[in-house]
């Protein structure tokens, strides 16, 4: 069971050659940034526990790949993107574990 996000946002889009694309995006202050951050965490290690070994291009035929940008503004705010290419089944099965997440 995963618990739910306090922080990052969840965003599902698709494209036409069958690669999704899976990004979870928060914006904080840099005092909420650790927190932010350990939800990364849960959702880095939900994807390599569930798809263990099956990480790199999808359009190679792994699973899935992350690029992981974290943005410091000089007025103290902390953006974080976590992006991940997704195969269906991966798409699927993360948007089932976080997608529905609520505040």
């Amino acid at each position: 069971m995963t618990s739910p996000l306090r922080y990052l946002t969840i965003d599902l889009s698709d494209s036409s050659d069958d690669v999704f694309t899976v990004e979870a995006m928060a914006s904080t202050r840099e005092d909420q940034h650790g927190e932010v951050m350990a939800e990364v965490a849960q959702l880095q290690d939900w994807a390599r526990r569930e798809f263990p070994g099956r990480q790199g291009p999808v359009e190679e035929g792994q699973a899935w790949d992350e690029e992981l940008l974290v943005r410091r503004e000089s007025d103290g705010w902390v953006t974080v993107n976590l992006t991940f290419s997704a195969s269906q089944p991966f798409a699927e099965a993360f948007m089932a574990a976080f997608g529905e997440a609520e505040d």
